[in-house]
C-alpha cells in the first residue's frame, strides 16, 4: 500500500483541478468567451492637459485627439475632455464614430491631387503609384492608414497644430471625386450632345382632315328701291 502522502495526493488529484496553472475551466463547463474583434481601428493622436480657472484656483481636466477608421474608406476625427485620460479618450472616439465620413479611394490611392486649410493648417494630399508607400508623418499619416490609404504622398504646409492638420486631412479626404464623377472634355462633348438632341423638335404627324359637307347657299331677293323723282318745285 503507498503512503498516503501529500505528493500522492497531488498526483491523484483530478485533471479539472489546477495548481497554479494547467486548464482552468469555468464551474458551469462552458467555454471561454472569444475576444471580440473591432469594427474600427482607434487611435490616439494628441493628448493635452487643459486649465480652467474657476473660483478659488484652476481645474485641470485633459483633452483628447482621436481619430477612428475601418480601414475601408471610412475615417472619423473627435475631440472631447474628461477628467482622466481614459475618460477623454473614450469620449473623443464616440464623437469620432458620429463624425465619420465615406472617401473615395482608387487602388488603394487617391483619385487626385487635392489641398485643403482649416485655420493655420493647410495640407496637401497627392497619389502616388503601387509600392509607394504612405508619404505621410504625424496626424496625416495615422488619418491615411485607418482610411486604408496604402500609397499617398502628402505635405503639411501651415501650422503644426495637430488639432488643425487632422481635420485639415478628413476634411481634404472629404472633397476627394470618383473618377466617373470628373467633367472632362468628352464628358462635356456627351452632355452638349444629348441636350441637342433633347432639344430637337419632333416630327409633327401627319393628320388626315374628314371632308366638311358644304351647306347649301340660300339666295335671299334683291329688295324692291323706290325711286323719287325730285323736280324742282316753281
Amino acid at each position: 500500500m503507498p503512503e498516503n502522502t501529500k505528493d500522492n495526493q497531488i498526483k491523484q488529484a483530478p485533471a479539472s483541478m489546477s495548481f497554479g496553472g494547467g486548464d482552468r475551466r469555468r464551474r458551469d463547463n462552458r467555454p471561454p468567451r472569444a475576444p471580440e474583434e473591432k469594427q474600427f481601428d482607434e487611435r490616439t493622436l494628441h493628448i493635452d492637459r487643459v486649465a480652467r480657472v474657476v473660483m478659488g484656483g484652476r481645474r485641470f481636466r485633459f483633452r483628447a485627439l482621436v481619430v477612428v477608421g475601418d480601414h475601408k474608406g471610412r475615417v472619423g476625427v473627435g475631440i472631447s475632455k474628461g477628467a482622466d485620460v481614459s475618460t477623454a479618450v473614450s469620449k473623443a472616439s464616440e464623437v469620432a464614430k458620429k463624425k465619420m465620413i465615406k472617401v473615395a479611394l482608387y487602388k488603394d490611392t487617391l483619385p487626385h491631387e487635392v489641398e485643403t486649410k482649416v485655420g493655420g493648417a493647410r495640407v496637401l494630399l497627392k497619389p502616388a503609384s503601387a509600392g509607394t508607400g504612405l508619404i505621410a508623418g504625424g496626424a496625416v499619416r495615422s488619418v491615411l492608414e485607418v482610411t486604408g490609404v496604402a500609397n499617398a504622398l502628402s505635405k503639411s504646409l501651415g501650422s503644426s497644430n495637430q488639432v488643425n492638420i487632422a481635420y485639415a486631412t478628413v476634411d481634404a479626404l472629404a472633397q476627394l471625386v470618383p473618377a466617373k464623377d470628373w467633367v472632362t472634355k468628352a464628358s462635356k462633348a456627351g452632355s452638349q450632345q444629348k441636350t441637342a438632341t433633347s432639344k430637337q423638335p419632333e416630327p409633327k404627324k401627319a393628320t388626315t382632315k374628314k371632308p366638311v359637307a358644304s351647306k347649301p347657299k340660300v339666295t335671299k331677293p334683291a329688295a324692291k328701291t323706290t325711286k323719287t323723282s325730285t323736280k324742282g318745285k316753281k
